[in-house]
């Protein structure tokens, strides 16, 4: 079933070919595209995908790996994503949660 902006775009085309107004239609080619190049891409950040998926069952599994010799996986999760932080960053971090948790009374 057709929405009506369709339909309504479907009967303006139809009322310019019937006054034989028809928009020029430009080639790919002519605007610049070049579908090489655009498949290149796409195949490019479909192998990434691919490899990116692999990583992460490959994450999974170490992670599940700790887990079966009695650690916390989301205690390393933690201790890695705070790894990527600058030092300096990090106490500033830490320094506002503990501020949070004392006025909310948690320490």
């Amino acid at each position: 079933m057709e929405t009506e902006s369709a339909q309504v775009a479907g009967q303006e085309n139809k009322r310019r070919a019937r006054k034989g107004q028809q928009e020029e239609a430009f080639t790919p080619k002519e605007m610049g595209v070049s579908a090489e190049e655009i498949l290149r891409f796409i195949e490019r950040v479909e192998r990434l995908e691919e490899e990116k998926s692999s990583l992460s069952d490959d994450i999974k599994d170490v992670l599940a790996e700790a887990k079966s010799r009695g650690y916390s996986a989301k205690a390393l999760r933690a201790i890695i994503k705070l790894r990527k932080l600058d030092p300096e960053e990090r106490q500033a971090s830490e320094a506002i949660l503990d501020l949070y948790m004392n006025a909310i009374g948690m320490i």
